[in-house]
């Protein structure tokens, strides 16, 4: 079956480009259509793939800055020709999912998220460090945008969705059902150590919207070893605020991301994320997780058998659930065999199966 790829763009890594190199390991040989592509800053493997892209690749500034093109998305991906594909499938965050698809093809969209610039601009504004000036010129459009990302959700066949709160954003915005499968986590790479340190783990980018600061400030209140592994342009407010129990120790290779999540007292994810990998990455070496109770958090931690949750996004609320916190009560092993449910070659398993059945 001819098979075509849709992905927002490829100018920078994250979460979605991360699925996007397993869809690609399932679909060698499709095709992915995305907005623009940073050859020279993008992985050298990728320059195997056969990426087509849109106009907008040849725009100014483009690679670096792609927050201003915001309304050329749209046309962008309505202006690609996919004649002579029966199946598409959109890894979307954004607005790839407006494809035009040819007659009698099937759409599936791997649904990230809603997109976030339409239905929760604020939030979205607030993250990027959006000024006021910006604010005023898009939020008068939004509306525009928002029945253009309605309409093209419409034409979807099929929707997928990474987590229960992603599901139910799609039923609120788009009006549409779907089904759950959860992200590709490379579990096998992770293993429990025999040594536990005293210290907790926060990993990641340090962005405000991560919320490290919450991790931060309480393990400064309760006096707590509290590791920060990362960097990101929050990292100088956060060493500000830090106390001496607090280490910052800046990026991390891969290996001793491992190692130190697999020593760790508990791995604590303060932010709101609409799955969040690194959590069952660190499950996957057998180690609970204290994460706050909302987005994909809560299909990951299960209170009591793979870590705790806290109810309020705030700093008092961290520290009760801290000092609540026994390390002991878990078992390594039961958290470890939860994590690989989350496994690439389950969410490989769960696609081939979808795809297969609504194609």
């Amino acid at each position: 079956m001819p098979l075509a790829l849709i992905h927002d763009w490829l100018n920078q890594i994250g979460g979605a480009e991360d699925v996007l190199e397993i869809l690609v390991e399932m679909f060698p040989d499709a095709p992915i259509y995305t907005s623009m592509y940073w050859r020279e800053k993008m992985p050298a493997h990728w320059q195997r793939w056969h990426i087509k892209t849109s106009f907008m690749d040849s725009l100014p500034l483009v690679h670096r800055f792609h927050q201003p093109y915001l309304f050329v998305y749209p046309f962008a991906f309505q202006n690609f020709d996919l004649n002579g594909y029966d199946l598409i499938l959109s890894n979307k965050s954004g607005f790839c999912h407006g494809i035009t698809k040819p007659k009698d093809a099937i759409h599936i969209c791997y649904c990230l998220t809603p997109t976030r610039y339409v239905w929760g601009f604020d939030d979205y504004a607030a993250r990027e460090g959006f000024g006021q000036l910006q604010r005023n010129i898009i939020r008068p459009s939004l509306d525009l945008l928002r029945r253009w990302d309605k309409a093209a959700a419409a034409r979807v066949d099929h929707f997928i969705a990474i987590s229960s709160d992603v599901q139910r954003r799609i039923a609120r915005y788009y009006e549409r059902e779907s089904v759950i499968i959860h992200p590709p986590v490379n579990t096998e790479r992770f293993n429990i150590s025999d040594q536990v340190e005293d210290y907790f783990l926060c990993l990641g980018r340090l962005i405000p919207y991560k919320r490290v600061d919450l991790a931060v400030q309480a393990c400064t209140q309760l006096r707590l070893p509290l590791i920060v592994a990362g960097d990101g342009r929050d990292r100088a407010r956060l060493e500000r605020m830090a106390g001496d129990t607090i280490k910052f120790v800046g990026r991390v290779s891969d290996d001793e991301a491992a190692r130190l999540m697999s020593r760790c007292r508990a791995f604590i994810f303060p932010g709101l994320e609409d799955f969040g990998i690194a959590p069952v990455q660190a499950m996957a070496t057998g180690r609970p997780v204290i994460a706050y109770a909302g987005g994909g958090a809560l299909d990951t931690v299960i209170e009591n058998k793979t870590g705790k949750l806290f109810r309020l996004q705030l700093v008092e609320s961290l520290v009760e659930t801290l000092k609540q916190f026994d390390a002991n009560q878990f078992d390594t092993h039961s958290i470890r065999d939860f994590a690989l449910k989350f496994d690439t070659k389950n969410f490989k398993q769960q696609m081939n199966d979808f795809i297969l059945h609504n194609s």
